[in-house]
């Protein structure tokens, strides 16, 4: 929603105009500054969250920070030949108003003062220099529905782009406004659906449509065959990519804001036997949540995870399968380091999230920015915490274990099953394992479970066949009331919303350093974690089951083998 206040750029500082206008004083300022430093995020969220000031208040600041006019939207008529430059499903989906052409300029009322990728957006689907002028967002969207009506179906953004495409070539349907419509409705729905992906699939004869939400897929209406090809091209004009090239993969990002939520689409298109696909990953920075206790851990494990930030050097790693929520977990943990006397790199392929005062740095191996390449840059830029988007080799592992050897803190993920096999893997890659015990300080393993739908939630009792099922770990749960989702309209009859993250927490000590220097087995090193009191993925699993937070058959299905 807001700027951090402490970035100004040469501009005016957000707080200081909202003391100007008489909004704020400075002890609520430095708050809302004091709550960004805990949490993250964006100052004039804290603000909004603190009651200091309200949406509008913000929005009118930014608008003022950023030289942008304001427009009272009260007393504000639309004219009929703005409306018409704007279709219903851009309107609603990127909650802008067209209020008046002038000059040769389209004036569009918007919600956000930073969105500025929808103002470029709108300028290539209806030919005109756009200008911005902010109101207030909650009023914006009442205006939109008062002179569009209510959202088209995507069943008729399919009609109507299934139409204009009929006939013509990929490129030109593209640039229609049917086709660009109906990509804004599929984008649209995917958000409001809560989705972390968005596949597009050809086949000979029909296009496929899926969401993943919570982890599972599932398929939506689909538009004819006909329209994979104006839609992918689509996707790839708004994220530069070669329209021409079909034949190669391709990765590209969009930028946009949708339901006034600044989102980002991470684009990757394949080509197949029947047509180019492709997969759009959200990354939707509104919703991501930089506190440890957010991410539904017990007490004792956020405590362990911040003493791990604290760490004057030695590697911390974090270890699961893809999408089990890695990367988040390593954010919110160096958010709790994140403070003015601490600098702190990242080095990430790709950069999924801006986290404000913290460095960040893409790779791009075709251009020769490598993990090792950058890691040893990086050393000479004076950090104190490091942080390495996946340690895949041997190069890569060597320089974070020297970086660590030389006074700083790692934190670093690796792909493995479970904590103890994380050594195992380091070993594998061929570190030495005096290196590792002179380095690794905790492994951290990690997998995401679905949470049992609260609008749908039952309790029942489980018999005696499915605790055998869970073996000796099972036995706790004899006799104890448990609980499921019977599936309703607000999580798509799943019995499932929203997700929470189990973990297992591996402390590094000299016992267990002797276990790995004598070439114990990963059998051995987990029997000894596990009796120093490592809390295995499986137990964290059945104490959320216990608590009525998941399902069995979820932890079954996650800790498969986790014992």
């Amino acid at each position: 929603m807001a700027e951090n206040a402490g970035r100004s750029g040469g501009r005016r500082l957000l707080g200081q105009i909202l003391k100007d206008r008489g909004v704020l004083r400075e002890g609520q300022v430095q708050e809302a500054l004091s709550e960004q430093r805990k949490h993250g995020g964006l100052i004039g969220q804290h603000l909004v969250d603190l009651g200091h000031a309200t949406a509008g208040d913000i929005a009118l600041a930014l608008a003022e920070q950023s030289g942008m006019e304001t427009v009272d939207l009260a007393s504000q008529e639309p004219q009929a030949d703005a409306l018409a430059l704007i279709d219903s499903s851009t309107a609603h989906t990127f909650r802008v108003l067209p209020l008046a052409v002038r000059a040769g300029k389209l004036i569009v009322a918007i919600g956000d003062p930073l969105n500025s990728a929808v103002l470029e957006d709108l300028a290539f689907s209806t030919g005109m220099e756009i200008q911005g002028a902010v109101g207030d967002a909650e009023l914006l969207v009442a205006k939109v529905k008062e002179h569009y009506g209510e959202e088209a179906s995507i069943a008729d953004a399919i009609a109507e782009a299934a139409r204009a495409a009929k006939g013509s070539d990929a490129e030109s349907a593209a640039q229609s406004a049917p086709v660009v419509r109906l990509l804004n409705s599929i984008l649209h729905r995917a958000i409001q659906d809560r989705a972390s992906d968005v596949h597009l699939e050809v086949f000979p004869e029909e296009l496929r449509i899926r969401y993943r939400v919570d982890g599972a897929l599932y398929e939506v209406e689909a538009p004819p065959a006909h329209l994979a090809a104006p839609l992918v091209a689509r996707i790839k004009v708004m994220s530069d990519l070669d329209i021409a090239e079909t034949k190669l993969p391709q990765d590209g990002r969009i930028s946009l804001s949708i339901d006034g939520r600044p989102v980002d689409l991470r684009v990757a298109t394949i080509p197949g036997i029947a047509g180019e696909g492709c997969v759009l990953r959200v990354l939707d920075r509104s919703s991501v949540s930089l506190d440890l206790a957010a991410l539904g851990l017990l007490p004792d494990e956020a405590e362990a995870l911040t003493a791990f930030t604290k760490l004057p050097h030695g590697i911390v790693l974090v270890t699961g399968p893809t999408g089990s929520g890695k990367t988040t977990t390593l954010y919110a943990m160096l958010n709790e380091a994140n403070q003015p006397d601490i600098k702190i790199i990242t080095v990430e392929d790709p950069v999924e999230y801006d986290i404000d005062g913290i460095i960040q740095i893409p790779i791009n191996d075709d251009i020769g920015v490598t993990y090792p390449a950058v890691l040893r840059t990086v050393l000479r830029q004076d950090p104190d915490k490091i942080l390495v988007g996946e340690i895949r080799d041997r190069e890569t592992a060597q320089v974070a274990i020297e970086a660590s050897l030389t006074g700083h803190t790692v934190f670093a993920t690796v792909h493995t099953n479970d904590a103890p096999s994380a050594i195992t893997r380091m070993v594998d890659m061929g570190v030495e394992p005096f290196l590792i015990t002179a380095t690794l300080e905790a492994v951290v393993a990690q997998r995401l479970v679905r949470r049992i739908c609260m609008e749908c939630k039952s309790s029942f009792v489980p018999d005696d066949e499915l605790l055998q099922e869970l073996g000796p770990a099972g036995e706790g749960l004899k006799g104890v009331t448990l609980h499921y989702g019977k599936g309703c309209d607000a999580c798509f009859h799943t019995g499932y919303r929203g997700r929470t993250a189990i973990i297992e927490i591996m402390p590094v000590d000299d016992d267990l350093r002797r276990r790995v220097v004598e070439g114990c087995s990963t059998a051995e090193i987990r029997r000894y974690a596990q009796a120093i009191g490592m809390r295995t993925l499986r137990e964290s699993g059945l104490r959320a089951v216990r608590e009525g937070t998941t399902t069995i058959e979820e932890i079954m299905r996650e800790t498969m083998g986790s014992w």
